[in-house]
């Protein structure tokens, strides 16, 4: 599953926890529960992974805990706090630096609306996802699949 996908279900399920549950209870809560909803879409999910790192040559076994990994390709990083500040932000990224995964959400079920809780990062660039499985078994050019499903839009240049 392409790191978007997960992202997607990531996303669905913490709207919908939010909504459940409702903002301001324990980091603790979410993170259980949310791990709990995206099992159930069948990701494989780890809570609290212990990350090494390494500085002047030598490696400490504990550098930092990530609350969640998905399918080890995205890293979410759970908060429950009135409003997020771009240290947490720059933490996330830091995260997914030391850890080499490309995309990482910040998750602020402290808010008032999940929608302004949720912050994506990604870490270098993300790896295309195809268009669909029958274009690639076809295997038409990307142009012609464009143009395709853009018919009528003049002005769009590949």
């Amino acid at each position: 599953m392409h790191e978007n996908e997960i992202g997607s279900a990531v996303v669905d399920c913490a709207v919908a926890l939010h909504r459940d549950l409702g903002p301001g209870l324990l980091e603790t809560v979410y993170e259980v529960t949310l791990a709990r909803a995206l099992e159930r879409r069948g990701l494989s999910v780890q809570r609290q992974v212990a990350v090494p790192i390494e500085y002047e040559g030598e490696t400490f076994a504990e550098g930092f805990r990530a609350d969640l990994t998905v399918e080890s390709k995205v890293l979410l990083e759970l908060k429950s706090v009135e409003r997020v500040t771009p240290a947490h932000k720059k933490q996330l990224l830091t995260y997914l630096r030391l850890t080499g995964l490309k995309l990482g959400y910040l998750l602020n079920f402290g808010e008032a609306l999940m929608r302004d809780g949720i912050s994506r990062t990604i870490n270098g660039t993300l790896e295309p996802i195809p268009l669909s499985p029958r274009d690639s078994v076809r295997g038409n050019d990307l142009r012609e699949v464009f143009s395709q499903r853009h018919k009528g839009s003049e002005d769009l240049t590949l």
